[in-house]
């Protein structure tokens, strides 16, 4: 027990006194120098600017306009501009080359022979006819039994490349491929029709014979007309419609037979 007492004075007991602390040390000079170190510190602050005299404000761009009278913002400008922009663009199938109405005026002007073509629209590298009048007489083809694709395509690109090359030595300004493909892919429609009727009954026989002479001849004067006013070859249809014929006769070959 007398241990426990021994270790518990151990335990507690403490050099400081208040003997020890310096002489003229007072808790009221204590609290007072806190209180001025922090007064001298809240001083030290920046104050409002409204106490502050203009001199020592740095200068900055001030608002000159009125209220609900926003200022001249170039950049404000100049993103509205871009909008308008965008606005003002042709649409989507028109950059790509894609015009319906000029579409459907060659379609007419292949339908019917006689209309005069127009060469300013017939002179143009528009392949969207084309490639489906190219389509329709390979799907046909092929509900008749004549899987024909390959032929199709492989002839069609012969015939288009020996046309371009005579059609350059006949005329003075000279044509395109892409033209050439163009022209003679719209005269296609005629053989469409063709093959549609191979469907429903069989062209091997005088009758067929002389659809397909029809068709023929209407695929070549179209193609030709339009070739002559396009090109200005005044008086010169007749030597294009032969090679046409030509063309066009070993396409009504893979329809009749």
């Amino acid at each position: 027990m007398s241990n426990f007492e021994q270790f518990h004075s151990d335990f507690y007991q403490s050099s400081y006194t208040i003997d020890n602390q310096e002489p003229g040390y007072n808790h009221s000079e204590v609290n007072e120098n806190l209180y001025g170190n922090r007064k001298y510190q809240i001083d030290e602050l920046p104050q409002p600017a409204a106490f502050v005299s203009p001199e020592i404000i740095p200068s900055s761009q001030n608002y000159t306009g009125q209220i609900l009278q926003p200022t001249y913002n170039p950049e404000f400008l100049s993103h509205s501009n871009s909008s308008s922009s965008f606005d003002e663009e042709p649409p989507l199938l028109e950059e790509l080359g894609i015009n319906f109405d000029h579409i459907w005026q060659k379609t007419l002007t292949v339908l019917n022979p006689m209309k005069p073509a127009d060469g300013s629209i017939m002179n143009e590298t528009d392949m969207t006819g084309p490639t489906v009048f190219c389509l329709t007489l390979g799907a046909t083809l092929l509900l008749a039994g004549k899987a024909h694709f390959g032929y199709v395509y492989g002839m069609s690109a012969i015939g288009c490349l020996g046309i371009h090359a005579l059609l350059n030595l006949m005329s003075i300004a000279g044509v395109s491929y892409g033209c050439v493909a163009s022209v003679l892919g719209y005269c296609l429609l005629p053989m469409v029709i063709l093959s549609s009727c191979a469907i429903f009954f069989s062209l091997q026989g005088i009758l067929g014979t002389l659809l397909a002479l029809i068709i023929i001849g209407w695929c070549s004067l179209s193609a030709s007309k339009i070739f002559t006013s396009a090109l200005a070859m005044e008086r010169q249809q007749l030597l294009v419609a032969y090679p046409c014929a030509l063309f066009y006769g070993l396409l009504a070959l893979l329809t009749v037979f």
